[in-house]
């Protein structure tokens, strides 16, 4: 993209000042936001000043004693037990598209080492993290701030470690970054455990076989993106991560215990409290596609926040973007009371498009259905 098609492609409200020229000086640093703090600015720059329609608003008290589920998998083989799960299940995928997970089978000291080797990678010597640094999509592993940097309105508060897994399952452990190597492996094996769990209680609270969503593939085609939120200066005027809907099937986010993130429920954000040992999960726009609308995939955000860094690793199950497979809402959820809501879609159109747009901008009205 040249510099002329690259300016007509940003948003009016940025075009004011020289905002392009700010953003190629921010991207050819390869530092991030750490390199900003780590230079001993005092406030935020322009690039990352939000409209004051995107700011975070207060969080209504009467609201904010809201949580979104927690659901215990512990005794999940116990037929009784099970049912209970997948009712929970059913019930927070539907009204919340959020829940936290707690006894999910992976171990402390594996999620405790995988959010500390991402805080290592990020705070590591620059020149090393510059050896990743890439805006390249098929890059396997990659380091860089803001993967829609010349199309949002304003820049997030962040910078991320990308490992995509989308063509091929399987990562050489050289191609991982050193510093964070080994708790990476571990923590990306285990979580493709607690996945493949999740879609079999999934496809039973869609009133389907347990197999029916690893069946189409969902639990294939994972990303997982480690994001580091230094402290703000001025949390007040911009955001560690706009809000947005997720291009996948279904999200597994592992944080730390500063908090930030929120959910929208019923009109209104809702803290996502950190509890030690758990995972939160939500509904990606490709389930609540294909699940017709049963599920839903809700707006979220990150707010910015003076005290840091934050760390989280999310990780997307988006399904077989080599495959060509066509998806649509499931043909068992379909009746006369509930004709389809959705066109088809393969997964690497989707996800192609979400790349096109700032993250903010769901994909779901561009597939759905219109009366």
């Amino acid at each position: 993209m040249n510099m002329s098609s690259l300016k007509q492609s940003l948003p009016k409200s940025t075009q004011d000042y020289d905002r392009i020229k700010e953003l190629k000086s921010f991207e050819e640093t390869k530092a991030g936001v750490k390199g900003l703090i780590d230079s001993g600015i005092s406030s935020v720059p322009k690039i990352f000043i939000r409209p004051s329609d995107e700011l975070a608003e207060e969080i209504n008290h009467a609201q904010s004693n809201l949580q979104v589920p927690v659901i215990d998998l512990s005794g999940i083989e116990k037929d009784g037990q099970r049912k209970k799960i997948i009712s929970e299940i059913k019930k927070a995928s539907k009204e919340w598209g959020f829940f936290q997970v707690v006894n999910h089978g992976i171990s402390v000291d594996v999620l405790d080492g995988m959010i500390d080797g991402i805080r290592k990678f990020h705070e590591q010597d620059a020149e090393v993290k510059k050896e990743f640094h890439s805006r390249d999509m098929m890059q396997k592993v990659k380091y860089g701030s803001n993967v829609d940097l010349y199309r949002s309105r304003a820049a997030n508060w962040r910078d991320s470690l990308t490992i995509s897994l989308l063509s091929s399952d399987h990562i050489e452990p050289h191609e991982l970054p050193e510093i964070c190597r080994d708790t990476t492996i571990r923590y990306l094996n285990e979580a493709k455990k607690v996945g493949e769990t999740l879609f079999e209680l999934l496809s039973e609270a869609l009133g389907l076989k347990p197999d029916h969503l690893g069946s189409l593939e969902c639990a294939k085609g994972r990303t997982f993106i480690g994001h580091y939120y230094p402290a703000c200066p001025e949390p007040e005027l911009t955001m560690g991560t706009s809000k947005h809907t997720d291009p996948s099937f279904l999200t597994i986010l592992l944080q730390d215990q500063i908090g930030g993130l929120q959910v929208l429920h019923e009109n209104q954000y809702i803290n996502i409290h950190p509890l030690p040992g758990s995972l939160v999960v939500n509904i990606g726009d490709m389930l609540q596609i294909i699940s017709n609308d049963e599920f839903i995939s809700p707006d979220h955000r990150v707010v910015a926040n003076r005290v840091g860094p934050r760390i989280s690793v999310a990780g997307f199950f988006s399904g077989d973007a080599q495959s060509g497979r066509m998806y649509a809402p499931i043909n068992e959820l379909i009746s006369e009371k509930s004709p389809p809501r959705y066109k088809e879609f393969t997964v690497r159109d989707y996800i192609s498009k979400f790349f096109m747009r700032p993250i903010d901008k769901s994909g779901l009205d561009e597939f759905r259905l219109h009366e």
